[in-house]
């Protein structure tokens, strides 16, 4: 593996020297703030050259003996090799908890800013969190920084007319500091953006600047369905920008939770709640180790239930 630290006054000019110098397949493994910018550790895996050995007749049936082979339970869900490995050899719902961070989302605390890829239910999300804290006797402050995409205003605008809060449009970091001093002393904020590509160092460096003036908790919102491999770059990508927990969406008709696995445990996020319907007051469960293990050996019709 080749590994090498940059360092740059940004993040966006960090990934571009990660990019020109390591291309397209590097791997972000951490980043950090350090004196005069930011400090990114990437990694690039060599191509391993062919190696063909002549048969080796002295070789024992235990080295011949092919690696264990997981339950069809969790085969069917394409996990990564590396985390099979790790879930393997004990009760699921505690190798799940050994392995995989679990974390009740911390509304409130400070503002939290749903980030992610085009069209992962970021916006939908927002709507089913400002509907809890609203029958929780919490209006939340709601924002929106999304001024491009077609009808994104609107959608927002439509759920909080329905709960009668008011919704603030800004799509600027500058927009977005004034809006933020709306929010009374306590009051729950709510920023909903638009979607960003983690390996686009002009789009990660806007995202990043939205972030300086919030302050937030980087709630990273994702589909389940994806490739595992392109989930967990995804995930580490966003988790170098400062993401720290993960909801992952459309948990009601997932077949295969692998992405949502390889997102968590690549980019060391913490679990928290699923995108289990469409339901604006309803449309979120915690996500648990007993209930994400009940999920895992239910097979693809299994219903999303509250552990």
């Amino acid at each position: 593996m080749r590994l090498k630290l940059f360092h740059a006054p940004r993040m966006a000019e960090a990934m571009a020297q990660v990019r020109a110098e390591l291309g397209d397949d590097a791997v972000i493994l951490s980043s950090r703030r350090v004196g005069g910018g930011v400090e990114v550790t990437a990694a690039l895996e060599p191509e391993e050259p062919l190696l063909i050995l002549p048969p080796t007749p002295a070789a024992s049936s235990a080295a011949l003996a092919p690696p264990l082979a997981p339950p069809a339970d969790l085969a069917r869900h394409n996990l990564p090799e590396s985390l099979v490995t790790r879930l393997l050899g004990g009760e699921l719902e505690t190798r799940l908890a050994e392995t995989i961070a679990f974390d009740p989302l911390p509304l409130g605390e400070r503002p939290v800013l749903l980030v992610g890829p085009p069209g992962a239910g970021k916006t939908l999300s927002c709507a089913k969190l400002a509907a809890r804290l609203v029958l929780e006797g919490k209006p939340p402050l709601v924002i929106t920084t999304d001024g491009q995409r077609a009808g994104a205003t609107e959608q927002l605008a439509a759920f909080t007319r329905v709960m009668n809060l008011p919704l603030a449009v800004a799509p600027g970091p500058g927009t977005l500091g004034k809006a933020l001093t709306h929010a009374a002393p306590g009051q729950p904020v709510l920023i909903d953006t638009g979607g960003c590509d983690p390996f686009d160092p002009m789009a990660a460096e806007m995202l990043l600047a939205f972030a300086r003036v919030a302050k937030p908790v980087l709630l990273l919102v994702m589909p389940a369905g994806l490739d595992p491999a392109e989930a967990g770059d995804m995930a580490r990508a966003f988790a170098a920008m400062g993401a720290r927990h993960l909801l992952p969406t459309r948990l009601d008709m997932a077949r295969r939770l692998g992405g949502v696995l390889a997102a968590a445990h690549a980019g060391g996020l913490a679990l928290t709640e699923a995108g289990t319907g469409a339901d604006v007051a309803q449309g979120l469960t915690p996500i648990t180790p007993g209930w994400l293990a009940a999920r895992l050996r239910g097979g693809p019709h299994l219903k999303a239930q509250a552990a």
